[in-house]
């Protein structure tokens, strides 16, 4: 019997097939968000990298900030802690984990809606921030690229973009170097290898210079021996004389 098939409704069909263990059942959801659970599945470096990624937040300009689907742990209400007395926006395709975003925070502190990250329903120049917390591993190709055209879209001008990830391929790390390991990790997560092999930052300038942005590195940090990476991407807009070439 497949699973999965009764997570279908209005969900990708990558995370339906592939995550639904993880994300969509409810008692997974509750088993899932505890923190030794959470720290446990990054090796315990959980507070290292909420911490990296909320000093990068003070940096980044605050008018609108999106958390670009929802996450276990403690980020969403330490971002609404943050932000007060502004708003923090998040979307997820899964109700259950806005459920779950929701009952962390009081009501007015966060604006959350139910969309595909690949499609987002928001004007574009929208947001100053976008955040994205261990999202881009998780989807296949396509969606990757769906999703990082979306943020260029509706980062404005002078916005930021925070991304906590794995970082490239890590072939001198001891965990990915123990086959039995590798193997697991691969398995848990079908989309990761090619994750690995992505060009994050030339993908990115490719789909900003579709929404006639530019975007660059301004700043990034390895964590765990260079296993995950916090980075911080600047966009900006694309001078009007090399537009009109």
């Amino acid at each position: 019997m497949k699973l999965y098939r009764h997570f279908q409704d209005g969900i990708p069909w990558y995370l339906a097939r592939h995550y639904w263990w993880a994300y969509l059942w409810s008692a997974a959801v509750w088993f899932f968000d505890h923190q030794p659970i959470i720290n446990a599945i990054l090796f315990g470096q959980y507070q290292k990298l909420m911490q990296a990624t909320m000093s990068r937040l003070e940096w980044a300009p605050k008018e609108r900030v999106l958390q670009l689907t929802c996450v276990y742990g403690k980020l969403t209400p330490k971002l609404v802690g943050m932000l007060q007395p502004k708003a923090l926006h998040i979307t997820d395709v899964a109700t259950v984990q806005l459920k779950l975003a929701r009952s962390k925070t009081s009501k007015g502190q966060l604006l959350a809606t139910r969309m595909n990250a690949e499609s987002m329903g928001y004007k574009q120049d929208i947001f100053s921030t976008i955040i994205l917390f261990f999202l881009l591993h998780e989807m296949p190709p396509e969606a990757r690229i769906n999703t990082l055209s979306e943020c260029m879209r509706t980062i404005m001008p002078g916005g930021t973009l925070l991304l906590t990830e794995y970082a490239p391929l890590p072939k001198q790390h001891c965990l990915y170097r123990f086959p039995p390991f590798r193997w697991l990790l691969t398995t848990l997560e079908p989309f990761l290898a090619s994750f690995w092999q992505l060009n994050l930052e030339s993908q990115l300038r490719e789909l900003a210079a579709m929404h006639g942005k530019n975007v660059s590195l301004h700043w990034s940090k390895n964590i765990f021996s260079g296993f995950y990476r916090v980075s911080e991407f600047r966009v900006s807009s694309v001078s009007p004389l090399i537009r009109d070439k």
